[in-house]
């Protein structure tokens, strides 16, 4: 008699659990199967020139003075393409911004939505939140979140830098995105 006492209850559990899960998943409109996609593409930072794509917004007294710009913010609006030139395809554009959060090295904290204008992904973005120490050969961050097909994503990116110009500030960095999603 004890161990059907002690069967119902996790019976129970079990059975509220699947229903949240299928009442979760079908309420959100998501299919059961998760997904892996590697995307790859190029994000032009552009902070010189009459149409700047990046333009600082913020800076403290202080950040002028210091080697490593601490505490200045920058808005971007960032195009995203297939390749390495601007006259690439076009694929989206990377908006947020990044801040030079550390008083000893070149690192930001970037906060950064990847919006997709292509394909299967057309409508829909992935969000970014993490440290970028920008000297690294390959530097990684979360995936935090997305919309449209990455909702409820998780994973990671890799950046790396492919050239900086340091009279004009412009770079380019590749991109590589693994993420999780349904």
């Amino acid at each position: 008699m004890a161990k059907t006492s002690q069967t119902l209850p996790v019976l129970t559990s079990t059975l509220l659990i699947f229903s949240f899960t299928v009442l979760f998943s079908t309420t959100l409109g998501l299919k059961n199967q998760e997904k892996l996609s590697h995307l790859h593409f190029y994000f032009h930072d552009i902070v010189s020139g009459p149409n700047p794509a990046a333009v600082w917004i913020a800076q403290t007294p202080i950040s002028k003075k210091s080697p490593t710009l601490f505490g200045s913010i920058a808005m971007f609006d960032d195009p995203l393409t297939v390749g390495p030139t601007r006259s690439s395809k076009l694929v989206g554009r990377a908006q947020g911004l990044y801040g030079s959060a550390s008083q000893s090295e070149d690192a930001l904290l970037m906060a950064m939505n990847f919006v997709f204008y292509e394909g299967n992904y057309n409508g829909s973005s992935l969000s970014v939140l993490g440290r970028n120490s920008v000297l690294e050969a390959v530097r990684e961050m979360p995936v935090i979140g997305g919309s449209g097909v990455f909702r409820l994503a998780r994973g990671y990116v890799q950046a790396k830098t492919v050239t900086f110009n340091a009279t004009s500030g412009d770079a380019l960095v590749e991109y590589d995105v693994f993420v999780f999603h349904y």
